[in-house]
């Protein structure tokens, strides 16, 4: 994750601490009263990010890792993870020039 930009990394990092919310929540870790909405948020968050990979597959293709991996950042992530492969799809198209 380094060399993204400063928003794309807390927008990264807030997901992240969302679904670890979740999972807490889920799993009794969390007092009550202590972000009760936390597995429902990160459901809606999984299913929109759901509904944008086959939307932006034609990104999604172009991680330079395994495409698994780039589906599960997807699902995760939603457009953070897509955001700097765009930038990658131009760099290729003008060096292709």
């Amino acid at each position: 994750m380094s060399g993204l930009a400063p928003w794309l990394l807390a927008g990264k990092v807030l997901c992240i601490v969302l679904y670890a919310a979740a999972v807490a929540r889920l799993a009794g870790w969390l007092p009550d009263g202590v972000f009760p909405y936390a597995p429902w948020i990160a459901a809606v968050f999984l299913v929109l990010h759901a509904i944008e990979l086959p939307i932006f597959w034609q990104r999604v293709k172009r991680y330079r890792g395994p495409l698994a991996v780039s589906i599960a950042f997807t699902l995760m992530f939603g457009l953070l993870h897509l955001t700097p492969l765009r930038g990658s799809a131009e760099s290729d198209a003008q060096s292709a020039r």
